[in-house]
């Protein structure tokens, strides 16, 4: 199989090179809809404003023209319904069309903007705009009531982008307006503190906080034991934990056993873990399957396959329907522990029973025959997943082009390669490096120098050309007594310093 078939519809190694299509390869954005701004919502005139602003429609068109031509057309709109739909377009993540309703309020005279306004406009101007504008927005808030209800949503961001200075300074000037008097701005602090690796001040922030006589709740000592483990090991956690376990305002739940547990299995305290991991067992609620699922996730690293199937057996008592996401668990669960059969299992139960076919679900199976050699099964599995009306994504592509390499299959690991790079205008995937380099090595033994260059081109468009290409390529070159220079200025380019071999090539040729 020639190279010119890795993109789909090029003909030649001449468009599979084709500026045009790279451009749409190498873009790692989602399609732009280009709709008239000013295109009406009000397309369906007998419509209540709910169904206008809640259907379905171009994420740029604008919400204001449909709020505005509503009360143009006589009709009465209250605040109470402005803030309901406003909430409900956020919970549906179209944060754009909330945050019109917001501001159209804000400059209306009729309405009487309210802290909790501010506060969730703000919230959204960062989703909207980004966190420079919510923190302009933030310092020309007009009233101290609108910035103290604004400040938790605004630290939340400083947490999410790890801006510990900005977090930290925001903390004092929320302790200054008086507004520290629960554990949520402090466990923001202590999130932000695990992430970036600030271990020691956390153990500063519960101190702050028992100085302040700020009562600590579940996340408060989860987080404090977490950066105790992290910092001092063992002793220092179950320390965090004793006092937990007589604070009377705080009940010791699952999540906090799971938290001890994954402390003790890093030390590799396998006992403590597990036992740790039953008393969170009796924890559980019969109402709500979240704590299974990262009791199962536990016991799995714990290699403990029964008390992973007994969780998963007592969690389909729970009322509710299982989600893709919990499948997803147990498949990972029972493939780590080596569970392959059991794993079928399961994905047939989930098969039989789902809506809407989730390739995310078929790739645990797929991946697992992959990295145990069993391509068959790997093969057929992604042929019965298509006959299911499955849609392969890049990590589909993934999995079983690095299988295909594995079992030196190379025109089904280019063809993979292929449909993976046309998936990439929706996601940031790339190919790994030995996948890469292993293809090039392909076309070098198999001589076939054209689709070679052609591959160093496409490669070169998603920022994937390494010295180990270009050495094959230039193996190829000096080979067939060809001039290298070409190749030597593209590394150049790429910023890719030679080796020895590369010096010695390029020594032969006097380039």
């Amino acid at each position: 199989m020639a190279l010119r078939s890795i993109l789909p519809n090029l003909s030649s190694s001449e468009t599979l090179c084709n500026a045009s299509f790279w451009r749409f390869v190498s873009s790692t954005t989602l399609p732009i809809d280009m709709p008239d701004k000013t295109a009406p919502f009000n397309k369906y005139q007998n419509d209540g404003l709910k169904n206008r602003l809640l259907r379905p429609i171009f994420p740029r068109r604008s919400a204001t023209i449909v709020l505005q031509n509503w009360v143009d057309e006589g009709r009465k709109v209250s605040i109470s319904e402005l803030r309901g739909l406003a909430k409900q377009l956020m919970k549906r993540r179209r944060y754009k069309h909330a945050f019109e309703i917001l501001t159209w309020m804000e400059v209306q005279d009729m309405f009487p903007v309210s802290a909790a306004d501010y506060a969730i406009r703000l919230q959204l101007i960062i989703e909207v705009q980004g966190l420079k504008e919510a923190e302009k927005y933030f310092a020309n808030i007009p009233n101290t009531a609108a910035q103290k209800a604004s400040c938790l949503p605004l630290l939340h961001c400083y947490v999410k982008e790890r801006a510990t200075e900005k977090a930290e300074a925001l903390m004092l000037k929320m302790n200054g307006l008086g507004l520290i008097l629960s554990p949520h701005p402090f466990n923001e602090m202590m999130k932000l503190y695990m992430a970036t690796s600030l271990f020691e001040k956390v153990s500063s922030v519960i101190l702050q906080m028992k100085q302040n006589k700020i009562p600590r709740n579940v996340l408060s000592y989860n987080l404090w034991m977490s950066a105790c483990g992290e910092l001092s090991g063992v002793v220092s956690a179950e320390m965090a934990y004793k006092e937990m376990v007589n604070d009377k305002d705080v009940e010791v739940g699952w999540s906090s056993l799971a938290t001890l547990a994954n402390i003790y299995l890093k030390s590799g305290l396998v006992d403590k873990a597990t036992l740790a991991v039953r008393n969170a067992e009796k924890k559980l609620s019969t109402c709500n399957r979240l704590g299974y699922f990262f009791l199962i996730t536990l016991y799995a690293s714990l290699n403990n396959k029964d008390g992973a199937l007994r969780l998963w057996e007592a969690c389909k008592a729970v009322a509710g329907r299982i989600t893709c996401a919990n499948y997803m668990c147990i498949l990972l669960s029972m493939v780590k522990l080596g569970e392959i059969e059991k794993a079928e299992k399961v994905f047939m139960e989930w098969e039989s029973q789902c809506r809407k076919y989730d390739i995310r679900v078929s790739n645990i199976l797929l991946g697992a025959y992959m990295r145990n050699g069993m391509m068959e099964k790997a093969e057929l599995l992604h042929h019965h997943t298509l006959e299911k009306g499955g849609s392969p994504n890049y990590k589909t592509w993934e999995i079983l082009m690095e299988g295909w390499v594995k079992s030196e299959n190379m025109d089904k690991a280019i063809d993979a390669m292929k449909k993976g790079f046309a998936k990439l205008k929706h996601c940031d995937w790339r190919p790994s490096p030995g996948i890469v380099a292993a293809i090039a090595e392909y076309f070098e033994k198999n001589r076939r120098f054209e689709d070679a260059k052609c591959y160093l081109k496409v490669i070169r468009r998603v920022d994937l050309a390494t010295l180990a290409v270009y050495k094959s390529l230039l193996r190829m070159h000096a080979y067939s007594q060809r001039p290298i220079q070409d190749i030597v200025r593209l590394m150049q380019e790429d910023r890719i310093n030679m080796d020895d071999e590369i010096s010695d090539l390029v020594q032969r040729f006097k380039v």
